[in-house]
């Protein structure tokens, strides 16, 4: 199967390349804009799999996305590509309407351009939308999670992008009868995350004895879902997913962010990690601070329809999970290093928009 996938130089999308890559019977396109969360060091077979392909393209470029489509003849597009931190959303909301947006409209319209063409072999095409659960606004403490049924009322300007990219694609699917399918997913985590986000900004704080500043009192809650168990998902819904269907993700691991963050604290403790002189605990460089505006209280994912239609279950717990992913940033301290340091672009610079 030739898999074109957006935003494969992040978070979650090298993951899904790298998982793709391991079973070898796949070629894959990876397109990706490489702004600051793509790295392509997460990717290190990059030049070595002939059935990988790279190239650097936004894909708020028609043109640039039509030739990938004409050039490759994909089977399939999964578009991960997303600006996804809600903070730099707060400070800068236009890149994620950009992207988000506009972005995953020339992705549908060169999508379903590309499906019209294919004539008998256009039941062989599927678009696969990844998304959020945050599009759903938030939950109270007494509120069932959340299931595909769930109206959306986003909070902040990403997960408003995220809401409207939703809507588009369903829209794509009633309108023009593009074959689609939906994913909304709890709050991934595990190695080569972005430094920036609560997980891994704990643990690379927390090693370098610097502050670690957790939202107000901390008491938000959150699914967590590892970041393979996610992947393995987003396969199960790719084939053998329902066409026009949404399938929400959840780990069933709900927890509050002072709980994650004094965790991961007492793991690195009992990895004897020397602390700076007058610290006993790496929960000492906790560090509240003030609150995010509109911050949702709670999130939390009903999964019983992938579970049940699609007989997909998480295998981490987050126990389990969450050591690995401790671990992998403990080994990989060059990773997160070079990200600090900018050296991580370096390479970015000889990947030209070229197909």
């Amino acid at each position: 199967m030739k898999i074109l996938l957006t935003g494969g130089a992040g978070f979650i999308g090298s993951a899904l390349v790298r998982n793709l890559m391991n079973q070898g019977d796949h070629t894959v396109i990876n397109i990706d804009k490489l702004t600051y969360a793509g790295n392509l060091e997460s990717l290190e077979f990059k030049d070595t799999k002939k059935n990988y392909h790279f190239h650097r393209v936004d894909i708020c470029s028609k043109e640039k996305v039509t030739e990938i489509f004409d050039h490759y003849k994909p089977d399939c597009l999964l578009n991960l590509a997303a600006e996804s931190h809600v903070d730099r959303s707060i400070g800068g909301p236009e890149s994620f309407i950009k992207t988000n947006i506009l972005g995953t409209f020339n992705l549908l319209e060169v999508s379903r351009n590309y499906w019209d063409s294919l004539g008998i072999k256009k039941g062989n095409f599927k678009f696969l939308h990844i998304s959020t659960d945050e599009v759903y606004g938030d939950l109270s403490a007494e509120d069932d999670p959340f299931n595909e049924s769930n109206p959306y009322s986003p909070s902040s300007p990403y997960s408003s992008s995220k809401a409207s990219s939703d809507h588009l694609v369903r829209a794509w699917h009633r309108t023009y009868g593009l074959p689609i399918l939906i994913t909304n997913c709890s709050n991934n985590y595990g190695p080569y995350q972005f430094p920036e986000k609560l997980i891994p900004n704990t643990i690379v704080s927390a090693i370098q004895g610097k502050p670690i500043p957790i939202y107000g009192s901390g008491e938000q809650i959150r699914d967590w879902l590892f970041v393979d168990d996610h992947v393995r998902a987003l396969m199960k819904v790719l084939k053998n997913g329902t066409i026009g269907e949404t399938y929400n993700i959840g780990g069933g691991n709900e927890l509050k962010n002072i709980e994650v963050v004094n965790h991961i604290c007492s793991l690195l403790d009992q990895h004897n990690l020397d602390k700076p002189d007058g610290y006993n605990t790496h929960k000492e460089f906790i560090e509240f601070v003030k609150d995010r505006p509109g911050h949702d209280n709670r999130y939390a994912i009903d999964a019983s329809k992938i579970i049940q239609e699609l007989n997909w279950t998480p295998l981490f717990d987050f126990e389990k999970g969450i050591e690995k992913t401790v671990l992998w940033y403990l080994n990989n301290s060059s990773w997160w290093k070079r990200i600090f340091s900018g050296e991580y672009k370096v390479n970015h610079k000889e990947y030209q928009d070229e197909i």
